[in-house]
């Protein structure tokens, strides 16, 4: 099964950090990528860039809304995500456990949906 971790954190403490820090937990993070592809757990990773850049669209009765970020008045926002296979739940959370932005943030996890016409990528 296929699980969606997210993970959020907040922006500003983040710049703050040392960019030998933020180089660090990248690198742990492509590691954790890498060590997951070695048990055919990996299907996809990547940070996201800051909210300040996202655009949220929303149609309401025909009409379009288009609104620049940033978006919510939260103190973490999404920051980036991996998409793995686990077995089940508690595997899927023993892998968040292990995404380094868990010590700087929050990771989500969530089951993803698996809908049978979609394009297989």
């Amino acid at each position: 099964m296929k699980y969606l971790l997210l993970v959020h954190h907040n922006e500003d403490m983040f710049k703050r950090m040392p960019e030998d820090t933020r180089k660090d937990l990248l690198a742990e993070s492509i590691q954790l990528c890498h060590q997951l592809d070695g048990k055919r757990q990996y299907v996809h990773a990547s940070p996201l860039q800051p909210e300040a850049t996202g655009t949220v669209v929303q149609v309401r009765d025909g009409k379009s809304v288009v609104t620049d970020g940033p978006f919510m008045e939260t103190k973490e926002q999404l920051a980036g995500y991996f998409l793995v296979e686990a077995n089940d739940r508690a595997e899927a959370i023993s892998i968040a456990k292990r995404v380094p932005g868990a010590r700087v943030g929050t990771v989500e996890v969530r089951p993803v949906i698996m809908i049978s016409g979609l394009p297989n990528k």
